[in-house]
């Protein structure tokens, strides 16, 4: 059987190469970054006040005379042509004059406004570069900002935003199909309703791939033929993922439509897998019990074909002994310790409703309180 990382690498040679766009800024958000991007300069560009307040000319403590005021975006050279050893009103953000030994907030001067030019101002003895924001200080100059498949969130945008970028190259999120179903999918006494679709969906969605259809299948696999065909022939996917049908049973559909590896993987959830194509279309097949489908997306097709958080370790909340020959993924959830939730089996979508991460449990090894688990953010 193949280990869970060998067939991640079978899934991803499988796909064709991620596409590259060009893509404006404050249209990038959750898409991946498809090349390094280095600081143009240094953040902050220059030495700038971190309060409202004055830039003094010495640290001690004493009464000033007021020179003129600098606004944030005011060039504060001619500060210097201005009365020798002066405090300077200073707002937020501004940039602070050259030889400023400190700046002192509002609030801790007398009076506690801000005075015009030649009055006096008192104020109480500060440290050296107090509030005064140093150039770089955030990000030197060519430095990382942001690295290949990095994900662009909220607040990386806004630092490359702060860098003067208004577009950026990122992978174009990978069109897929969805194919769910069998038989037993419905709503009748002996039926299951579809959890897969909407699971599977919103796996998509968060991993940043596009669905862009759905396929469903009963047990016949001219039926399934026809509506690969003329899915595939819409919608013109990247991949179909599919879930169920490629086990050892004697109503395996999508087994018996598609050409390609099926087989097992040693891990538990998510034994049986498959990677096949379909009229030269990628196709990753899934096993259907939810929660091995939610195991094997985010496990082999999340970091394939969008994007997945890179696993990590903590240590276990509770001692756990681990399965004879196969890799267990549990749901829990992570704070400072791995907390598993709910039982081992495929089937226990509900009592997995509040995991956070796959927590990974080694083959053959018994586990203690404290000892480090390889965990998954879902």
């Amino acid at each position: 059987m193949r280990t869970p990382e060998t067939h991640a690498r079978e899934v991803a040679a499988a796909l064709p190469a991620r596409q590259v766009t060009t893509v404006a800024l404050h249209r990038a958000q959750d898409m991946v970054l498809s090349a390094d991007i280095h600081a143009g300069f240094p953040s902050p560009r220059f030495d700038n006040s971190q309060m409202d307040g004055y830039a003094l000319p010495q640290c001690a403590a004493g009464t000033y005379l007021v020179g003129p005021t600098i606004a944030a975006g005011d060039d504060p050279i001619r500060v210097l042509n201005g009365p020798l050893g002066a405090a300077c009103p200073i707002m937020t953000g501004a940039k602070v004059p050259e030889g400023t030994a400190a700046i002192v907030p509002i609030e801790h001067c007398e009076p506690q406004e801000f005075l015009s030019p030649g009055a006096r101002i008192t104020v109480p003895k500060t440290s050296p570069g107090q509030f005064i924001r140093r150039t770089g200080s955030d990000l030197e100059e060519g430095a990382l900002l942001a690295a290949r498949d990095d994900k662009l969130t909220p607040v990386r945008l806004a630092a490359l935003a702060s860098q003067g970028i208004d577009e950026v190259e990122v992978y174009r999120p990978a069109r897929i199909l969805i194919c769910t179903g069998g038989a037993e999918i419905g709503h009748g006494n002996a039926a299951i309703p579809d959890a897969n679709a909407p699971l599977l969906t919103a796996m998509s969605h968060r991993a940043g791939i596009e669905v862009a259809g759905y396929i469903t299948t009963n047990d016949d696999p001219q039926a399934l033929t026809h509506a690969f065909a003329e899915a595939i022939a819409l919608n013109h996917p990247d991949a179909v993922v599919t879930s169920g049908g490629i086990s050892a049973g004697k109503f395996e559909v999508v087994r018996q439509v598609l050409n390609g590896w099926f087989g097992h993987v040693d891990q538990q959830p998510g034994g049986p897998q498959g990677i096949a194509t379909f009229r030269d279309t990628p196709v990753i097949c899934l096993p259907g019990n939810p929660i091995s489908t939610l195991v094997s997306f985010r496990l082999f097709v999340a970091p394939a074909l969008g994007w997945a958080p890179e696993p990590f370790r903590v240590p276990l909340a509770a001692g756990i002994e681990g399965l004879p020959h196969k890799e267990q993924f549990r749901r829990g959830r992570v704070d400072s310790h791995a907390h598993i939730l709910g039982g081992a089996s495929s089937h226990l979508l509900a009592q997995a409703a509040d995991a956070t991460h796959l927590i990974r449990i080694p083959a053959g090894q018994r586990l203690e309180a404290g000892e480090e688990v390889e965990v998954y953010p879902l």
